[in-house]
């Protein structure tokens, strides 16, 4: 037997103890993907093959968590893709801005720089005050830094480019404050965000919402898995309601695509299917003199 037919046998039963043994599911995880990760994973673990990786995960925990948060894909920038947060702002807060209360949900938030984005376009579009974010991931590690909103100084001049190409309003070092080599998200941006630990593969819905960001997340997914997660977003959003995908992601494995029509076919924007009427473009509310208190 070949050593990569041996390699596929240890990656399945690798799989299979996480899922037994620990109740985290990547059996629906795009193999050619996950095999990177489990290679990139066992080369800092120090041994030699998944195979004895697999004996000492099912006997320690320790080693099960630390594999479980190196299989989580956390590559994530503020207002990545600007166009896309263009479109945001243009296309769907008008229509949020016609609700006195709305609901959002950042799906696989890794380490929270969209959801502050997001956070970031309610604010300057008047809309903050009115909404409450659901920011979730299954990584722990990375939530931490989410809910933290400390990240590297460094990396603020290109965010700061990319909030400007996304049409930003103001200064965006207005909205978090340097600490030695580090960034501090302004905790005003915080007040209407609940961090949360969620499992798309093994996981529920959230009920009524009406915008899902779920970006760069289903690509790691085989169609099986990506179909489940569509059908559990569709579940979750009202109708009228906005879902947000990845410029690599589609529709195309979700067997009630019927449901949605492209809003922004480019950026992958998508609006289930209001009961009745069009999509509404009302004008939003004043903008905040301010922070929320």
């Amino acid at each position: 037997m070949k050593n990569d037919e041996i390699e596929r046998i240890e990656v399945e039963l690798l799989v299979d103890a996480l899922h037994r043994r620990y109740g985290y599911d990547f059996r629906h995880y795009a193999r050619a993907s996950l095999r990177r990760r489990l290679r990139h994973a066992l080369a800092k673990s120090g041994y030699k093959r998944l195979s004895e990786l697999l004996d000492a995960l099912l006997w320690d925990e320790n080693v099960a968590h630390t594999l479980i948060a190196n299989l989580s894909v956390t590559v994530t920038e503020m207002f990545r893709d600007p166009s896309f947060y263009q479109a945001v702002r243009k296309k769907i807060l008008p229509y949020l801005g016609t609700y006195p209360f709305f609901k959002v949900w950042v799906a696989g938030c890794a380490t929270g720089e969209e959801v502050y984005s997001l956070a970031i376009l309610l604010y300057e579009e008047g809309l903050y005050e009115r909404a409450k974010l659901f920011a979730t991931d299954f990584n722990e590690t990375a939530l931490k830094q989410a809910k933290d909103g400390i990240y590297p100084l460094k990396d603020m001049r290109q965010h700061t480019s990319s909030y400007q190409k996304a049409g930003g309003q103001g200064s965006f070092s207005d909205y978090y404050h340097a600490d030695y080599q580090s960034a501090i998200i302004n905790p005003a941006l915080k007040t209407n965000i609940t961090f949360a630990n969620h499992n798309l593969a093994t996981d529920g819905i959230f009920s009524d919402v009406q915008l899902i960001f779920c970006r760069n997340v289903l690509i790691y997914f085989d169609r099986v898995l990506q179909n489940w997660v569509l059908n559990n977003f569709t579940q979750s959003l009202g109708n009228g309601g906005f879902l947000c995908l990845g410029n690599k992601e589609s529709l195309d494995a979700l067997e009630r695509r019927g449901e949605y029509a492209a809003i922004d076919a480019v950026e992958r924007i998508y609006q289930k299917r209001p009961a009745t009427g069009p999509l509404q473009t009302s004008t939003p509310g004043p903008k905040s003199a301010g922070w929320p208190a």
